[in-house]
């Protein structure tokens, strides 16, 4: 019998993250609203597994912050009030700050050079309309805060990043995104450039705060 519960358990394991990973990205592209209660009967069929890892997963996700679990309600998608979208951005840009001071170091030509890059990436999904400019933009900053070499900080940041994209979507479907969108990511790449760490962190806390103010503009936040 200790053979076969350890021959299930990698199983379980197995169906719990890609019942998570499923659920995750369907909070992210904003697949389900704010109050939304999530059935897990329906999620199981979808995903086409029993009842018991979603169950698990959505403890990972109201771990998260992106669903809460109610009595007589289950589970539930949380929304972010006006407040807490200011605030996830406010901890965002300390947290990216910091870890733009720890990246300096190790920063070198090729990596403006991918910076650039990415920055091209992101220039034309935005001219096409894609809302692949929200990816795109993750994946510019996930590339600076990454590069600062502390696991625990860029997990922070990365599920600030989770719990804000349904909003930042929303902005760029609805919303004319602002022109400068381009000149404030070059200005951050040559402050990167500068070496001044501290004039870098600056100008990536201040960049980040900008955001916030357009966010919650075309947000539609739940109290939940």
């Amino acid at each position: 019998m200790p053979a076969s519960s350890v021959s299930h358990a990698p199983l379980a394991s197995t169906a719990e993250q890609e019942a998570y990973l499923h659920l995750q990205q369907a909070l992210r592209l904003g697949r389900y609203k704010p109050g939304e209660r999530l059935i897990p009967e329906d999620i199981a069929a979808e995903i086409g597994m029993s009842r018991m890892p979603v169950r698990e997963a959505f403890r990972r996700l109201a771990a998260d912050g992106l669903v809460k679990l109610r009595p007589n309600r289950g589970c539930v998608v949380a929304g972010l009030t006006l407040d807490e979208i200011h605030e996830i951005f406010e901890i965002r840009s300390v947290l990216e700050g910091l870890a733009v001071r720890l990246a300096m170091p190790r920063m070198e030509a090729e990596t403006f050079e991918e910076l650039d890059r990415m920055l091209e990436r992101m220039e034309r999904a935005g001219q096409t309309g894609s809302s692949d400019w929200v990816l795109r933009h993750q994946e510019f900053h996930g590339f600076i805060y990454g590069l600062s070499g502390r696991p625990k900080l860029i997990r922070q940041i990365t599920g600030l990043h989770v719990m804000i994209e349904p909003y930042m979507r929303i902005w760029f479907d609805y919303a004319v995104k602002p022109l400068s969108a381009r000149e404030e990511h070059q200005q951050l790449i040559e402050a990167l450039r500068s070496g001044d760490a501290r004039h870098a962190e600056a100008v990536m806390q201040e960049h980040i705060i900008e955001t916030a103010s357009l966010i919650a503009g075309f947000a539609s936040p739940g109290q939940g």
